[in-house]
Parts: structure tokens; sequence; C-alpha cells
């Protein structure tokens, strides 16, 4: 029960299905990930029975073993060894020895047949299809307005809606809303899906920026997920997404385009002077001209000025600048479109270049 294999080839995969293991859970063979070795393939899962990763590894010359080690340990332990090692990994009695040069480490396992692996869900599902840059590119648009820990537990993930031949994707705190869309080869009936935010960071992380494919198949409480050699699985969050057609504006008539980076960085200066706790920056509108101000609870102000193009009401509304930065900070076109109706309603942002992407912002007395 042998497995023997280079450093290099399983240090990447290893990193990949270890970041979602819990360092301290009630269930000890969940630190663990489960390791299955035949015909020179090993395949890695790990899970915290609301995920799960598995991977497969080719180039490993490899006897039949099943069993399950710990995660963090085996990834230290490999990150610690030098650059091409030859590892070499043996079962014996409830152990794995772990061999690399002069290296030896005394590993001990729990039974396989114990892992809880996660299943496919059979019945009706969905299945999709799209370039994994494509993918990872909305998901980041959006993933910074999910809620963390929010008791509206359905707001701590992404809705996925599928209409026709749309794909949309939202997040939102319920402050501020972030919508980002994409058109898919073929028409589906209309599917909706939260998916938990572990899920999306996860992810975020491991999609590849590359045009290969991402097939996603979205199943009764669960979407798979199948990208290079990596199978996701994972449960969705059970509750009612809020309607965002509602709080996305129409027709906001005061709008004005600004270089993102020089709005950005006005922000950013500006918003040292902020009260700590609300985070709060005016924008003050006139003709051609926008000033940022803040203050906080010691009487200290700061204000920025832009030129802008700008010949509509005057406005002096107040938001959470982080929201603002948010946004500036994750979209990518240099120019940005600020939309508002008057002081007491919604800031809508879009991008010049990118019709599908809107994020809206509310205001807040100051």
């Amino acid at each position: 029960m042998q497995i023997k294999i280079n450093r290099e080839v399983l240090l990447k995969p290893l990193t990949n299905v270890t970041g979602i293991v819990e360092r301290r859970h009630t269930l000890p063979i969940l630190s663990n990930l489960l390791l299955e070795a035949k015909d020179n393939k090993i395949q890695l899962t790990a899970t915290d029975l609301e995920m799960q990763i598995s991977l497969a590894i080719e180039n490993a010359s490899t006897g039949d073993l099943s069993t399950t080690i710990s995660a963090k340990k085996l990834l230290d332990i490999c990150r610690s060894l030098p650059d091409a090692s030859e590892i070499d990994m043996t079962s014996k009695d409830s152990r794995i020895i772990l061999k690399a040069g002069k290296s030896r480490f005394n590993l001990q396992t729990l039974p396989a047949a114990d892992y809880p692996v996660m299943t496919k869900v059979a019945g009706q599902s969905i299945q999709l299809q799209l370039s994994q840059l494509a993918f990872k590119k909305l998901l980041k648009q959006v993933e910074f307005a999910m809620a963390q820990q929010d008791i509206r537990y359905y707001l701590n993930g992404l809705l996925l809606e599928v209409n026709g031949q749309q794909l949309n994707i939202v997040g939102t705190d319920g402050h501020r809303l972030s919508f980002t869309s994409t058109t898919l080869a073929q028409s589906y009936e209309k599917t909706e899906v939260i998916l938990p935010r572990k899920t999306v960071l996860e992810l975020i992380k491991l999609l590849n920026d590359s045009e290969e494919d991402i097939v996603i198949e979205i199943a009764s409480g669960q979407v798979n997920f199948a990208f290079g050699e990596i199978k996701l699985i994972s449960k969705v969050i059970d509750g009612k997404f809020p309607d965002y057609n509602r709080v996305i504006p129409q027709g906001h008539q005061n709008t004005f385009t600004v270089n993102r980076l020089a709005v950005l960085t006005a922000m950013q200066r500006a918003s040292i002077l902020s009260n700590e706790k609300y985070r709060g920056i005016r924008m003050v509108l006139s003709q051609n001209h926008l000033k940022l101000i803040s203050t906080n609870t010691e009487q200290e102000e700061a204000e920025e000025e832009l030129d802008i193009n700008y010949s509509k009401d005057a406005l002096d509304i107040g938001f959470n600048v982080t929201y603002l930065i948010d946004v500036l900070n994750n979209v990518s076109d240099e120019e940005i479109v600020f939309s508002f109706a008057d002081a007491n309603s919604s800031c809508l942002i879009t991008t010049a270049n990118d019709e599908n992407y809107k994020y809206v912002v509310m205001p807040m007395r100051i």
C-alpha cells in the first residue's frame, strides 16, 4: 500500500482542497482529507459538510490505498520539504509513514469508511457552461456586497439566477446591492439558488484566468461545479432572496461620468477623517463640480474637490464611504457613471463599458 509522488505534483492540489477544512471541528475526521489511490491516480477529497472539493492527481506511482489523514499536517509537511523532493507514503496499522530524503514522518489516520462523502443529488438539474475566466470575473464583481454573518442568513451568499439565456448574479447586505449578468449559449427555465459565502470565496480562489470551461450543474438544494481536475459540490442556502429588480432604480436623471481612479483616491483621502463608526461622506454636486466632505466627532473635516461634466440639479447627499470605495476597487473600467434622483434616493453606479453591471447604494443621513 504505497504511494510515490513528486512534491510539486502534490503541493498545489493539496493546497486547493485543504482551503475548506475547518481547523477545529467537533467531528475529528473533518480535519482530515480523504486520500484514495489506485491505478497510478490519487483522489483527494475535503469537506465541511456544507461543501466538498475533490481533485484527481495523475502522475503518481500508487498501489491501492484508501484512508484519511490530517489535511493541515500533510500540507505543512509538503510545504516544508525541499523543492523536487520525492515523497514516499506507506500505510501501516492505521498510520501513514511519509518519507522524503532523510525526513520521516509517522502520521495517524482514520478509516476512509467513516468519511462523510457528499454525493450528487439525483433528480432534475440544469447544466450551464462558460469559461472559468468569465465566471470568476462575474463572482468578483459582486462578492464584496454579500453580507457577513447577518441574521438574515439568505444575505450571506450570492443569488445565482438563470432566466432564459441570462445568468444573473446578485449580492446584497441590505445597504448596498451589486448585480451582474451574462448571456448563456442556450435558454433555460427560470431557476434560482443562493450560493453560500464560503463557496463563493473558494471558487474565486480555485478558478483559473483561462478560457477553459467550468460546468455548473444546478440541482435541488445543491450546485455542482466541475473545472480542470476539480469537482466542487455545495449545498445552497434555503431562503428567499430579496427582489433585486425593485432595488435597482430606473430613470435616475442626475448623472455624471468620472475617472475611477480620480474619484477613488479622493474618497480614500476624505475617508481618513470620517466618523470611524458610521464612515459617512457627503457628496455635494453643483454645476460642473463635485465636493466630497467628511467630518468626525473631533470636529475635524476633510474636503476634496473634483471638476466634472454636470449640469443637472444641485444635490447634497450622504453615503457610507466604505461602500463606494468597495465598488471602485472591484470594477476595472476607467470611466464610472454615478446616477441620482434626489437627496433621499439611492445612488446607482454603472460603468461606461459594461451595461450588465449595476451597483446600488442606499443614502445615509449625515
